[in-house]
Protein backbone atom coordinates (compact mmCIF):
# COMPACT_ATOMS: atom_id res chain seq x y z
CA UNK A 1 0.00 0.00 0.00
CA UNK A 2 1.45 3.45 -0.92
CA UNK A 3 2.59 5.55 2.02
CA UNK A 4 0.94 8.97 2.52
CA UNK A 5 3.99 10.98 1.52
CA UNK A 6 3.63 14.37 -0.21
CA UNK A 7 2.64 14.35 -3.90
CA UNK A 8 5.02 15.92 -6.46
CA UNK A 9 4.63 19.67 -6.15
CA UNK A 10 2.07 19.29 -3.36
CA UNK A 11 0.44 22.57 -2.31
CA UNK A 12 -1.85 22.39 0.78
CA UNK A 13 -4.07 25.24 -0.45
CA UNK A 14 -4.37 23.73 -3.94
CA UNK A 15 -5.04 20.27 -2.50
CA UNK A 16 -7.82 21.71 -0.33
CA UNK A 17 -9.51 23.02 -3.47
CA UNK A 18 -9.02 19.69 -5.18
CA UNK A 19 -10.67 17.89 -2.31
CA UNK A 20 -13.69 20.20 -2.58
CA UNK A 21 -13.89 19.42 -6.31
CA UNK A 22 -13.65 15.71 -5.47
CA UNK A 23 -16.49 15.99 -2.93
CA UNK A 24 -18.74 17.74 -5.45
CA UNK A 25 -17.71 15.44 -8.35
CA UNK A 26 -17.28 18.55 -10.49
CA UNK A 27 -16.79 17.53 -14.13
CA UNK A 28 -15.07 20.84 -14.90
CA UNK A 29 -11.98 19.44 -13.13
CA UNK A 30 -12.02 16.07 -14.86
CA UNK A 31 -8.51 15.21 -16.03
CA UNK A 32 -7.02 18.23 -14.24
CA UNK A 33 -5.94 16.02 -11.36
CA UNK A 34 -6.21 12.47 -10.04
CA UNK A 35 -6.75 11.35 -6.45
CA UNK A 36 -4.72 8.50 -5.00
CA UNK A 37 -6.45 6.85 -2.03
CA UNK A 38 -3.89 5.40 0.37
CA UNK A 39 -6.43 3.10 2.06
CA UNK A 40 -7.17 1.27 -1.21
CA UNK A 41 -4.11 1.86 -3.41
CA UNK A 42 -6.41 3.11 -6.19
CA UNK A 43 -6.37 6.45 -8.02
CA UNK A 44 -9.56 8.05 -9.39
CA UNK A 45 -10.91 10.92 -11.44
CA UNK A 46 -12.67 13.81 -9.63
CA UNK A 47 -15.99 12.56 -11.07
CA UNK A 48 -15.73 9.05 -9.60
CA UNK A 49 -19.08 7.89 -8.22
CA UNK A 50 -17.65 5.87 -5.34
CA UNK A 51 -17.95 7.12 -1.76
CA UNK A 52 -15.65 10.10 -1.21
CA UNK A 53 -12.57 9.03 0.80
CA UNK A 54 -11.50 10.88 3.92
CA UNK A 55 -9.15 13.80 3.35
CA UNK A 56 -6.24 12.21 5.22
CA UNK A 57 -6.35 9.23 2.83
CA UNK A 58 -6.06 11.39 -0.32
CA UNK A 59 -3.00 12.28 -2.35
CA UNK A 60 -3.40 14.48 -5.41
CA UNK A 61 -1.54 14.18 -8.71
CA UNK A 62 -1.61 16.30 -11.85
CA UNK A 63 -0.89 13.35 -14.15
CA UNK A 64 -1.95 9.71 -14.15
CA UNK A 65 1.73 8.83 -14.65
CA UNK A 66 2.56 10.50 -11.32
CA UNK A 67 -0.11 8.44 -9.53
CA UNK A 68 1.11 5.19 -11.09
CA UNK A 69 4.72 6.06 -10.35
CA UNK A 70 3.68 6.46 -6.68
CA UNK A 71 2.28 2.92 -6.70
CA UNK A 72 -1.44 3.53 -7.26
CA UNK A 73 -3.55 1.49 -9.69
CA UNK A 74 -6.30 3.00 -11.91
CA UNK A 75 -9.91 2.77 -10.73
CA UNK A 76 -11.99 0.24 -12.66
CA UNK A 77 -15.16 2.25 -12.09
CA UNK A 78 -14.33 5.83 -13.10
CA UNK A 79 -11.60 4.71 -15.53
CA UNK A 80 -8.86 7.39 -15.63
CA UNK A 81 -8.12 6.54 -19.26
CA UNK A 82 -11.47 8.09 -20.28
CA UNK A 83 -10.63 11.50 -18.78
CA UNK A 84 -9.65 14.43 -21.02
CA UNK A 85 -5.98 15.34 -21.11
CA UNK A 86 -4.72 18.29 -19.07
CA UNK A 87 -3.12 20.75 -21.49
CA UNK A 88 -0.93 23.58 -20.16
CA UNK A 89 -0.44 26.47 -22.61
CA UNK A 90 0.41 29.40 -20.37
CA UNK A 91 3.68 31.13 -21.28
CA UNK A 92 6.21 30.35 -18.56
CA UNK A 93 9.96 29.91 -18.36
CA UNK A 94 11.97 28.05 -21.00
CA UNK A 95 12.07 24.80 -18.98
CA UNK A 96 8.29 24.66 -18.61
CA UNK A 97 7.86 25.31 -22.33
CA UNK A 98 10.30 22.50 -23.13
CA UNK A 99 8.36 20.09 -20.89
CA UNK A 100 5.07 21.12 -22.56
CA UNK A 101 6.54 20.56 -26.03
CA UNK A 102 7.78 17.13 -24.97
CA UNK A 103 4.30 16.27 -23.66
CA UNK A 104 2.75 17.25 -27.00
CA UNK A 105 5.08 14.87 -28.83
CA UNK A 106 4.60 12.03 -26.35
CA UNK A 107 0.81 12.36 -26.48
CA UNK A 108 0.79 11.83 -30.24
CA UNK A 109 0.14 8.13 -31.03
CA UNK A 110 2.93 8.28 -33.62
CA UNK A 111 5.29 8.27 -30.62
CA UNK A 112 3.93 4.94 -29.39
CA UNK A 113 4.76 2.75 -32.39
CA UNK A 114 7.32 0.01 -32.07
CA UNK A 115 8.81 -1.63 -28.99
CA UNK A 116 10.62 1.51 -27.89
CA UNK A 117 8.21 4.17 -29.16
CA UNK A 118 9.67 7.60 -29.79
CA UNK A 119 12.55 7.11 -27.36
CA UNK A 120 14.16 9.80 -25.23
CA UNK A 121 17.10 10.25 -27.61
CA UNK A 122 14.87 10.86 -30.64
CA UNK A 123 12.54 13.04 -28.61
CA UNK A 124 15.45 15.17 -27.42
CA UNK A 125 16.78 15.39 -30.98
CA UNK A 126 13.43 16.69 -32.23
CA UNK A 127 13.40 19.29 -29.47
CA UNK A 128 17.01 20.34 -30.09
CA UNK A 129 18.38 19.44 -26.64
CA UNK A 130 20.43 16.62 -25.13
CA UNK A 131 18.57 13.60 -23.79
CA UNK A 132 20.12 14.18 -20.36
CA UNK A 133 18.84 17.77 -20.27
CA UNK A 134 15.38 16.67 -21.43
CA UNK A 135 15.13 14.00 -18.72
CA UNK A 136 16.25 16.47 -16.06
CA UNK A 137 13.78 19.17 -17.13
CA UNK A 138 10.90 16.72 -17.64
CA UNK A 139 11.35 15.09 -14.24
CA UNK A 140 11.74 18.45 -12.49
CA UNK A 141 8.55 19.80 -14.06
CA UNK A 142 6.36 16.68 -13.88
CA UNK A 143 7.87 14.34 -11.31
CA UNK A 144 8.19 11.40 -13.73
CA UNK A 145 10.58 10.46 -16.53
CA UNK A 146 9.56 10.75 -20.21
CA UNK A 147 9.63 6.96 -20.59
CA UNK A 148 7.48 6.47 -17.50
CA UNK A 149 4.96 8.96 -18.85
CA UNK A 150 4.90 7.20 -22.23
CA UNK A 151 4.53 3.79 -20.57
CA UNK A 152 1.52 5.00 -18.56
CA UNK A 153 -0.12 6.41 -21.70
CA UNK A 154 0.33 3.06 -23.44
CA UNK A 155 -1.00 1.06 -20.51
CA UNK A 156 -4.04 3.29 -20.07
CA UNK A 157 -4.78 3.06 -23.79
CA UNK A 158 -4.57 -0.73 -23.53
CA UNK A 159 -6.93 -0.66 -20.55
CA UNK A 160 -9.27 1.54 -22.58
CA UNK A 161 -9.35 -0.92 -25.46
CA UNK A 162 -9.66 -3.97 -23.22
CA UNK A 163 -12.71 -2.48 -21.52
CA UNK A 164 -14.55 -0.87 -24.44
CA UNK A 165 -13.78 -3.24 -27.31
CA UNK A 166 -13.66 -6.94 -28.13
CA UNK A 167 -10.26 -6.75 -29.75
CA UNK A 168 -8.06 -9.79 -29.05
CA UNK A 169 -5.31 -9.13 -26.53
CA UNK A 170 -2.67 -9.37 -29.26
CA UNK A 171 -4.34 -6.58 -31.23
CA UNK A 172 -4.76 -4.50 -28.08
CA UNK A 173 -1.03 -4.82 -27.35
CA UNK A 174 -0.04 -3.71 -30.84
CA UNK A 175 -2.66 -0.94 -31.09
CA UNK A 176 -1.46 0.59 -27.82
CA UNK A 177 2.17 0.67 -28.94
CA UNK A 178 3.73 -2.48 -27.42
CA UNK A 179 6.12 -4.34 -29.67
CA UNK A 180 5.13 -7.79 -28.42
CA UNK A 181 2.42 -9.51 -26.41
CA UNK A 182 5.02 -10.82 -23.95
CA UNK A 183 6.26 -7.32 -23.18
CA UNK A 184 2.67 -6.08 -22.90
CA UNK A 185 1.65 -8.83 -20.48
CA UNK A 186 4.73 -8.24 -18.33
CA UNK A 187 4.17 -4.47 -18.14
CA UNK A 188 0.47 -4.90 -17.40
CA UNK A 189 1.09 -7.39 -14.60
CA UNK A 190 3.88 -5.28 -13.09
CA UNK A 191 1.81 -2.09 -12.99
CA UNK A 192 -1.72 -3.34 -12.39
CA UNK A 193 -1.21 -6.65 -10.62
CA UNK A 194 -3.37 -8.65 -13.03
CA UNK A 195 -3.27 -9.92 -16.59
CA UNK A 196 -5.08 -8.23 -19.50
CA UNK A 197 -7.62 -11.07 -19.69
CA UNK A 198 -8.32 -10.74 -15.95
CA UNK A 199 -8.96 -7.02 -16.37
CA UNK A 200 -11.41 -7.72 -19.18
CA UNK A 201 -13.30 -10.15 -16.92
CA UNK A 202 -13.31 -7.96 -13.79
CA UNK A 203 -13.64 -4.48 -15.33
CA UNK A 204 -16.70 -2.60 -16.50
CA UNK A 205 -18.99 -4.27 -19.09
CA UNK A 206 -17.20 -4.46 -22.40
CA UNK A 207 -18.25 -3.76 -25.94
CA UNK A 208 -21.70 -4.88 -27.00
CA UNK A 209 -21.63 -3.84 -30.67
CA UNK A 210 -18.95 -5.01 -33.09
CA UNK A 211 -15.29 -5.73 -32.62
CA UNK A 212 -14.37 -2.08 -31.97
CA UNK A 213 -17.26 -1.51 -29.58
CA UNK A 214 -18.37 1.87 -28.30
CA UNK A 215 -15.36 3.72 -26.89
CA UNK A 216 -15.99 6.36 -24.23
CA UNK A 217 -14.19 9.70 -24.45
CA UNK A 218 -14.60 12.24 -21.65
CA UNK A 219 -14.59 16.03 -21.89
CA UNK A 220 -14.87 18.99 -19.53
CA UNK A 221 -18.09 21.04 -19.63
CA UNK A 222 -19.40 23.35 -20.87
CA UNK A 223 -19.33 22.24 -24.51
CA UNK A 224 -21.76 23.72 -27.06
CA UNK A 225 -22.44 20.54 -29.01
CA UNK A 226 -24.93 22.17 -31.38
CA UNK A 227 -22.50 24.95 -32.36
CA UNK A 228 -19.60 22.53 -32.87
CA UNK A 229 -21.58 20.16 -35.07
CA UNK A 230 -23.20 23.04 -36.96
CA UNK A 231 -19.70 24.25 -37.88
CA UNK A 232 -18.94 20.84 -39.42
CA UNK A 233 -22.39 20.65 -41.06
CA UNK A 234 -21.89 23.97 -42.86
CA UNK A 235 -18.63 22.68 -44.38
CA UNK A 236 -19.32 18.98 -44.92
CA UNK A 237 -18.81 17.25 -48.27
CA UNK A 238 -21.60 14.89 -49.27
CA UNK A 239 -20.35 11.31 -49.18
CA UNK A 240 -17.43 12.08 -46.85
CA UNK A 241 -19.02 13.57 -43.75
CA UNK A 242 -22.44 13.81 -42.11
CA UNK A 243 -22.88 16.09 -39.10
CA UNK A 244 -26.26 16.21 -37.34
CA UNK A 245 -26.47 18.86 -34.59
CA UNK A 246 -30.00 17.74 -33.69
CA UNK A 247 -29.00 14.20 -32.72
CA UNK A 248 -25.51 15.19 -31.55
CA UNK A 249 -23.85 12.81 -34.02
CA UNK A 250 -20.96 13.14 -36.44
CA UNK A 251 -20.06 10.44 -38.98
CA UNK A 252 -17.34 10.44 -41.58
CA UNK A 253 -15.10 8.28 -43.74
CA UNK A 254 -11.41 8.27 -42.82
CA UNK A 255 -8.01 7.17 -44.05
CA UNK A 256 -4.84 6.94 -41.95
CA UNK A 257 -1.37 5.45 -41.98
CA UNK A 258 -0.65 2.72 -39.42
CA UNK A 259 3.00 1.79 -39.82
CA UNK A 260 3.44 0.48 -43.37
CA UNK A 261 -0.32 -0.07 -43.81
CA UNK A 262 -2.77 2.50 -45.19
CA UNK A 263 -6.14 1.93 -43.54
CA UNK A 264 -9.53 3.28 -44.52
CA UNK A 265 -12.94 3.03 -42.88
CA UNK A 266 -15.47 5.11 -40.99
CA UNK A 267 -16.00 6.63 -37.54
CA UNK A 268 -19.11 7.76 -35.68
CA UNK A 269 -19.02 10.10 -32.68
CA UNK A 270 -22.19 10.59 -30.62
CA UNK A 271 -22.31 13.10 -27.77
CA UNK A 272 -23.74 12.15 -24.38
CA UNK A 273 -23.97 15.56 -22.63
CA UNK A 274 -25.48 14.11 -19.44
CA UNK A 275 -22.26 12.17 -18.79
CA UNK A 276 -19.89 14.65 -20.50
CA UNK A 277 -18.82 11.88 -22.85
CA UNK A 278 -18.56 11.08 -26.53
CA UNK A 279 -19.32 7.52 -27.62
CA UNK A 280 -16.99 6.61 -30.46
CA UNK A 281 -17.54 3.74 -32.87
CA UNK A 282 -15.17 2.77 -35.67
CA UNK A 283 -15.14 0.24 -38.48
CA UNK A 284 -13.29 -3.02 -37.87
CA UNK A 285 -10.86 -2.08 -40.63
CA UNK A 286 -9.43 0.59 -38.29
CA UNK A 287 -8.83 -1.81 -35.37
CA UNK A 288 -5.00 -1.86 -35.78
CA UNK A 289 -4.91 1.93 -35.36
CA UNK A 290 -7.55 2.58 -32.70
CA UNK A 291 -5.12 4.58 -30.55
CA UNK A 292 -4.61 6.94 -33.49
CA UNK A 293 -8.35 7.06 -34.18
CA UNK A 294 -9.10 8.01 -30.57
CA UNK A 295 -6.44 10.75 -30.56
CA UNK A 296 -7.67 12.17 -33.87
CA UNK A 297 -11.31 12.22 -32.80
CA UNK A 298 -10.37 13.92 -29.53
CA UNK A 299 -8.51 16.58 -31.53
CA UNK A 300 -11.28 16.91 -34.13
CA UNK A 301 -13.90 17.59 -31.43
CA UNK A 302 -11.51 19.55 -29.15
CA UNK A 303 -12.34 17.27 -26.22
CA UNK A 304 -9.21 18.18 -24.24
CA UNK A 305 -9.97 21.90 -24.03
CA UNK A 306 -10.04 23.52 -20.58
CA UNK A 307 -13.06 25.89 -20.66
CA UNK A 308 -12.28 27.38 -17.23
CA UNK A 309 -8.75 28.45 -18.22
CA UNK A 310 -9.96 29.83 -21.56
CA UNK A 311 -12.90 31.67 -19.98
CA UNK A 312 -10.65 33.29 -17.37
CA UNK A 313 -8.85 35.11 -20.22
CA UNK A 314 -11.65 35.59 -22.77
CA UNK A 315 -14.80 35.76 -20.66
CA UNK A 316 -14.75 39.52 -20.14
CA UNK A 317 -14.13 40.16 -23.85
CA UNK A 318 -16.59 37.58 -25.24
CA UNK A 319 -19.28 36.91 -22.61
CA UNK A 320 -21.71 34.02 -22.91
CA UNK A 321 -19.58 31.87 -25.24
CA UNK A 322 -17.74 29.59 -22.81
CA UNK A 323 -19.00 26.41 -24.51
CA UNK A 324 -17.49 27.16 -27.92
CA UNK A 325 -14.68 24.84 -29.02
CA UNK A 326 -12.23 25.09 -31.90
CA UNK A 327 -13.31 22.47 -34.46
CA UNK A 328 -10.32 20.38 -35.45
CA UNK A 329 -9.76 17.88 -38.23
CA UNK A 330 -9.42 14.13 -38.45
CA UNK A 331 -6.85 14.52 -41.22
CA UNK A 332 -4.50 17.50 -41.39
CA UNK A 333 -3.98 17.24 -45.15
CA UNK A 334 -7.70 17.33 -45.82
CA UNK A 335 -8.05 20.41 -43.61
CA UNK A 336 -5.16 22.11 -45.40
CA UNK A 337 -6.80 21.53 -48.80
CA UNK A 338 -10.06 22.89 -47.42
CA UNK A 339 -8.19 25.99 -46.22
CA UNK A 340 -6.68 26.56 -49.67
CA UNK A 341 -10.06 26.16 -51.34
CA UNK A 342 -11.57 28.65 -48.89
CA UNK A 343 -9.14 31.47 -49.63
CA UNK A 344 -11.01 34.75 -50.26
CA UNK A 345 -14.37 33.09 -51.00
CA UNK A 346 -17.45 32.21 -48.96
CA UNK A 347 -17.90 28.99 -46.99
CA UNK A 348 -20.62 27.87 -49.43
CA UNK A 349 -18.40 28.46 -52.48
CA UNK A 350 -15.49 26.59 -50.87
CA UNK A 351 -17.82 23.70 -50.07
CA UNK A 352 -18.91 23.53 -53.72
CA UNK A 353 -15.30 23.35 -54.94
CA UNK A 354 -14.44 20.72 -52.33
CA UNK A 355 -17.45 18.64 -53.31
CA UNK A 356 -16.30 18.61 -56.94
CA UNK A 357 -12.79 17.62 -55.81
CA UNK A 358 -14.17 14.70 -53.78
CA UNK A 359 -16.41 13.45 -56.59
CA UNK A 360 -13.61 13.61 -59.17
CA UNK A 361 -10.61 12.34 -57.16
CA UNK A 362 -12.07 10.58 -54.10
CA UNK A 363 -12.21 6.80 -53.79
CA UNK A 364 -15.48 4.91 -53.18
CA UNK A 365 -15.90 3.12 -49.84
CA UNK A 366 -18.63 0.97 -48.29
CA UNK A 367 -20.15 2.08 -44.96
CA UNK A 368 -23.34 1.24 -43.01
CA UNK A 369 -24.84 4.57 -44.14
CA UNK A 370 -25.74 5.34 -47.79
CA UNK A 371 -24.87 9.02 -47.31
CA UNK A 372 -21.24 8.04 -46.60
CA UNK A 373 -19.62 6.40 -49.60
CA UNK A 374 -16.48 8.34 -50.53
CA UNK A 375 -13.02 9.07 -49.14
CA UNK A 376 -11.37 12.46 -49.38
CA UNK A 377 -8.62 12.35 -52.05
CA UNK A 378 -5.29 11.05 -50.78
CA UNK A 379 -2.13 13.22 -50.95
CA UNK A 380 -0.59 10.84 -53.51
CA UNK A 381 -3.60 11.29 -55.81
CA UNK A 382 -3.64 15.09 -55.68
CA UNK A 383 0.16 15.21 -55.99
CA UNK A 384 -0.29 13.78 -59.49
CA UNK A 385 -3.28 15.93 -60.39
CA UNK A 386 -3.03 17.88 -63.63
CA UNK A 387 -3.79 21.58 -63.71
CA UNK A 388 -6.34 21.07 -66.47
CA UNK A 389 -8.31 18.54 -64.39
CA UNK A 390 -8.35 20.87 -61.39
CA UNK A 391 -9.23 23.83 -63.58
CA UNK A 392 -12.28 22.01 -64.94
CA UNK A 393 -13.58 21.83 -61.36
CA UNK A 394 -13.54 25.64 -61.13
CA UNK A 395 -10.34 25.87 -59.06
CA UNK A 396 -8.26 28.89 -60.14
CA UNK A 397 -4.64 28.46 -61.19
CA UNK A 398 -3.09 29.86 -58.00
CA UNK A 399 -5.02 27.39 -55.83
CA UNK A 400 -4.25 24.54 -58.23
CA UNK A 401 -0.53 25.12 -57.65
CA UNK A 402 -1.04 25.36 -53.88
CA UNK A 403 -3.00 22.09 -53.68
CA UNK A 404 -0.49 20.15 -55.79
CA UNK A 405 2.52 21.56 -53.88
CA UNK A 406 0.84 20.81 -50.56
CA UNK A 407 0.01 17.25 -51.63
CA UNK A 408 3.57 16.61 -52.81
CA UNK A 409 5.07 17.93 -49.56
CA UNK A 410 2.77 15.75 -47.43
CA UNK A 411 3.11 12.68 -49.65
CA UNK A 412 6.90 13.02 -49.70
CA UNK A 413 7.13 13.35 -45.92
CA UNK A 414 8.51 16.90 -45.95
CA UNK A 415 5.42 18.23 -44.20
CA UNK A 416 3.52 16.73 -41.23
CA UNK A 417 0.14 18.20 -40.33
CA UNK A 418 -0.86 16.79 -36.95
CA UNK A 419 -1.06 18.09 -33.34
CA UNK A 420 2.44 16.87 -32.46
CA UNK A 421 4.12 18.85 -35.25
CA UNK A 422 6.36 21.82 -34.52
CA UNK A 423 4.10 24.85 -35.03
CA UNK A 424 6.73 27.45 -35.95
CA UNK A 425 8.59 25.16 -38.38
CA UNK A 426 5.37 23.86 -39.97
CA UNK A 427 3.79 27.27 -40.51
CA UNK A 428 7.08 28.54 -41.96
CA UNK A 429 7.18 25.55 -44.34
CA UNK A 430 3.58 26.16 -45.36
CA UNK A 431 4.30 29.80 -46.22
CA UNK A 432 7.11 28.65 -48.51
CA UNK A 433 4.62 26.78 -50.69
CA UNK A 434 3.10 28.63 -53.68
CA UNK A 435 -0.31 30.17 -53.01
CA UNK A 436 -0.16 29.78 -49.20
CA UNK A 437 0.12 32.92 -47.12
CA UNK A 438 -0.07 33.71 -43.44
CA UNK A 439 -3.89 33.46 -43.24
CA UNK A 440 -3.89 29.90 -44.59
CA UNK A 441 -0.92 28.85 -42.46
CA UNK A 442 -2.52 30.22 -39.28
CA UNK A 443 -5.87 28.59 -40.09
CA UNK A 444 -4.12 25.23 -40.57
CA UNK A 445 -2.20 25.75 -37.31
CA UNK A 446 -5.46 26.47 -35.50
CA UNK A 447 -7.46 23.47 -36.73
CA UNK A 448 -4.94 20.83 -37.85
CA UNK A 449 -1.98 21.48 -35.52
CA UNK A 450 -4.33 22.33 -32.62
CA UNK A 451 -2.36 25.48 -31.73
CA UNK A 452 -4.69 27.49 -29.45
CA UNK A 453 -2.83 30.78 -29.97
CA UNK A 454 -3.05 30.73 -33.78
CA UNK A 455 -4.41 33.99 -35.15
CA UNK A 456 -5.35 34.54 -38.83
CA UNK A 457 -4.96 38.31 -38.56
CA UNK A 458 -5.87 38.95 -42.20
CA UNK A 459 -9.33 37.33 -41.98
CA UNK A 460 -11.98 39.72 -43.32
CA UNK A 461 -14.80 38.23 -41.23
CA UNK A 462 -12.63 38.63 -38.15
CA UNK A 463 -12.02 42.29 -38.98
CA UNK A 464 -15.75 42.85 -39.22
CA UNK A 465 -16.44 41.04 -35.95
CA UNK A 466 -13.76 43.06 -34.14
CA UNK A 467 -14.88 46.36 -35.66
CA UNK A 468 -11.54 47.15 -37.33
CA UNK A 469 -12.46 46.66 -41.00
CA UNK A 470 -12.48 50.42 -41.73
CA UNK A 471 -9.00 51.07 -40.37
CA UNK A 472 -5.98 51.61 -42.70
CA UNK A 473 -4.28 48.41 -41.49
CA UNK A 474 -7.03 46.15 -40.08
CA UNK A 475 -4.74 43.12 -39.68
CA UNK A 476 -2.34 45.10 -37.49
CA UNK A 477 -5.24 46.53 -35.48
CA UNK A 478 -6.70 43.05 -34.94
CA UNK A 479 -3.30 41.71 -33.83
CA UNK A 480 -2.91 44.55 -31.34
CA UNK A 481 -6.33 43.86 -29.84
CA UNK A 482 -5.57 40.14 -29.62
CA UNK A 483 -2.52 40.59 -27.40
CA UNK A 484 -4.84 40.55 -24.38
CA UNK A 485 -6.19 37.13 -25.42
CA UNK A 486 -2.93 35.14 -25.37
CA UNK A 487 -2.48 32.19 -25.19
CA UNK A 488 -6.07 31.60 -26.39
CA UNK A 489 -6.28 33.81 -29.48
CA UNK A 490 -7.58 30.90 -31.55
CA UNK A 491 -10.57 30.50 -29.24
CA UNK A 492 -11.10 34.27 -29.41
CA UNK A 493 -11.31 33.99 -33.20
CA UNK A 494 -14.06 31.34 -32.92
CA UNK A 495 -15.94 33.49 -30.42
CA UNK A 496 -15.64 36.54 -32.66
CA UNK A 497 -16.87 34.59 -35.71
CA UNK A 498 -19.79 33.26 -33.68
CA UNK A 499 -20.81 36.81 -32.73
CA UNK A 500 -22.46 37.36 -36.08
CA UNK A 501 -20.51 40.54 -36.76
CA UNK A 502 -21.19 42.19 -33.40
CA UNK A 503 -18.33 43.63 -31.41
CA UNK A 504 -17.08 41.77 -28.32
CA UNK A 505 -18.16 43.43 -25.08
CA UNK A 506 -14.74 44.76 -24.09
CA UNK A 507 -14.04 46.16 -27.57
CA UNK A 508 -17.23 48.20 -27.84
CA UNK A 509 -15.87 50.44 -25.10
CA UNK A 510 -12.57 51.17 -26.82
Amino acid sequence: MPEPTPSPGADPACDAGRYLALCSRDARFDGQFFTGVTSTGIYCRPVCAVRTPRREHCRFFTLAAQAESAGFRPCLRCRPEVAPQALAWSVQDARSILAQQALRLLDAPQAWNGPEGLGVARLAQQLGVSDRHLRRVFEAALGVSPLRYLQTRRLLMAKHLLTDTRLPVTQVALASGFGSVRRFNAAFAAHYGLSPSQLRRTGAPGAQEGLCGSIRLGYRPPLDVAALLAFFAQRQFTGVECSDPQSGTLRRTVRLQAGPALLSGWVQARFDPARCQVLLQASESLAPALAQVIARVRAMLDLDADPAAIESVLGAHFPGRAGLRVPGAFDGFELAVRAVLGQQITVAAARTLGQRLVEHFGEPIATPWPELQRLFPAPAVLARAEGEALGQLGIVRQRQAAIVALARAVDGGQLALHPGADVAATTAALRQLPGIGDWTAQYIALRALRWPDAFPAGDVALHKALGVQGQPQPARAATALAEAWRPWRGYAVLRAWAGGGTEPAALSKQ
